[in-house]
C-alpha cells in the first residue's frame, strides 16, 4: 500500500473516528465530571416533588434525553437515577 492511499484512508476515517471520539467525551466522560453535590442536589429535588417515584422521573429524564440524542443530560440522569437506587430505600 502506498503512502498516498495510506494518506486518503487516514483522511476519510477521521470524521468517523472524531464522531466516536465525540460521543465517547459527551456520554461518557463529561458526565463524570459533574461534582457530586450537584447530583445530589438534583436528587433531593427529586425527591421533594416526586417522593418515592423520585427514581422513576429521573429514568424518565434519562429516556427524554436518549429520545433527542442528548448524551450528556443522559449520562447525567443516570447518575442521578443510580444515585436514588443506592440511597433510597426499598
Amino acid at each position: 500500500m502506498s503512502w498516498v492511499t495510506l494518506g486518503i484512508l487516514t483522511i476519510t476515517a477521521f470524521p468517523i473516528w472524531g464522531a466516536l471520539a465525540l460521543e465517547v467525551w459527551f456520554g461518557m466522560i463529561r458526565p463524570r465530571l459533574i461534582d457530586q453535590a450537584e447530583i445530589d442536589a438534583l436528587a433531593a429535588d427529586l425527591v421533594r416533588r416526586h417522593g418515592s417515584r423520585a427514581e422513576e422521573m429521573a429514568f424518565i429524564e434519562e429516556d427524554r434525553a436518549w429520545r433527542y440524542s442528548d448524551s450528556f443530560e443522559r449520562g447525567k440522569w443516570k447518575r442521578v437515577r443510580l444515585h436514588l437506587l443506592q440511597t433510597m430505600p426499598r
